[in-house]
């Protein structure tokens, strides 16, 4: 294994930087409210970063997303390009990929996912690649800013759906998300992919978001080591208290968990290798030591911690929200037996071989 970024995957990482770090300051995003900040959006867009990942891989999407995630940007980046950009690149027809990628590299147009594949989604399929959906989907994350969703259906097969065809309404989370409630009736859709299609994004949106809570944790720890640096208690600051650097070193060591499990998972789906079981772990330690380390950041921070509009709780609130996205600690370590149990990366491998033909 070789995580060193590739000089494209690196270039575009900062860029990602530089970006987020000039138009995601506390105080724009204080402006921002609760809402999309579609200058920001408009602003990756023109920058090519969206289209950039078909090049840089996944890899090169969680270095980007590990950016975003320092300044909890407000933007739909790893939704439009997981469910988005990669899914139609790597299993649309060409057809698909001529009418819809070009919309979805330059960010005119928005995707996000409805996943995993949930019971409630019934699909009347014609036999032509077409198709009617039925269901509801409680919430989908930045479903308001979308143009398309990819509905993952309860056979494990992919639709998209234009969102102007469903129903949406609007649902608030404890990230500003942009999330609302998919209600499907009779909405006509698309099927894309086949066989392996499910697997393989469900364990690339796992990959990414992973990366995006590894960014939301170093952005908390990078905080709570500059602020008990700067605050003195007694003559010292509070960074010379052993409790202190015993707290700060273990949201550390989960930073870098789930730094390095999301660079192995992603290393691996560029490289074409099975890599279902390596999503799951990084999932993991997204979920299970990304929710201590936003809690060892805030309570790090003391009193000021409990202030709701500092800097330190949007990465609180992203922290417990991409806990309660990946799914809790003990269901996934649950399907991660289940996948080892059955021979491992089985559904990754199928796809793998089908990237490998391409």
């Amino acid at each position: 294994m070789d995580f060193t970024p590739t000089q494209d995957q690196a270039a575009a990482a900062e860029l990602a930087a530089q970006i987020f770090g000039d138009l995601s300051t506390p105080e724009h995003l204080a402006a921002a409210g609760t809402g999309t900040d579609t200058a920001l959006w408009k602003a990756l867009g023109a920058a090519g970063l969206p289209g950039a990942v078909e090049e840089t891989g996944l890899l090169g999407l969680v270095l980007m997303l590990e950016e975003q995630g320092r300044t909890t940007a407000q933007v739909p980046f790893a939704a439009s390009c997981v469910y988005g950009v990669l899914a139609v690149a790597g299993h649309g027809t060409a057809e698909q990929q001529e009418r819809l990628l070009p919309g979805l590299r330059d960010g005119t147009e928005v995707a996000t996912g409805a996943f995993p594949g949930r019971a409630g989604v019934r699909v009347d399929e014609d036999g032509a690649g077409q198709g009617r959906l039925t269901g509801v989907v409680p919430w989908v994350p930045w479903l308001r800013d979308a143009s398309w969703v990819l509905v993952a259906a309860a056979d494990r097969s992919l639709w998209i759906v234009r969102t102007a065809d469903a129903g949406c309404e609007p649902v608030e989370l404890t990230a500003p998300w942009s999330a609302g409630r998919l209600v499907l009736d009779g909405t006509p859709a698309e099927r894309l992919g086949g066989p392996g299609a499910y697997e393989d994004v469900l364990a690339s949106a796992r990959t990414a978001f992973a990366g995006l809570q590894a960014g939301v944790c170093a952005g908390s720890l990078a905080r709570a080591v500059e602020y008990t640096n700067e605050r003195e208690q007694f003559g010292k600051p509070l960074a010379a208290k052993q409790a202190v650097q015993l707290r700060a070193a273990d949201a550390y060591m989960d930073t870098e968990a789930i730094r390095v499990t999301s660079y192995e998972a992603a290393w691996r789906r560029d490289e074409k290798l099975p890599y279902e079981s390596h999503a799951l772990t990084t999932a993991w330690w997204a979920s299970e030591g990304g929710r201590r380390v936003v809690h060892a950041g805030q309570h790090l921070h003391g009193g000021m911690g409990a202030d709701v509009e500092h800097p330190v709780h949007r990465h609180f609130l992203w922290g417990r929200q991409l806990d309660a996205y990946l799914g809790c600690g003990g269901e996934l370590l649950a399907e991660l037996g289940e996948v080892i149990a059955a021979g491992a990366d089985s559904g990754a491998e199928e796809a793998g071989t089908a990237w490998a033909r391409k």
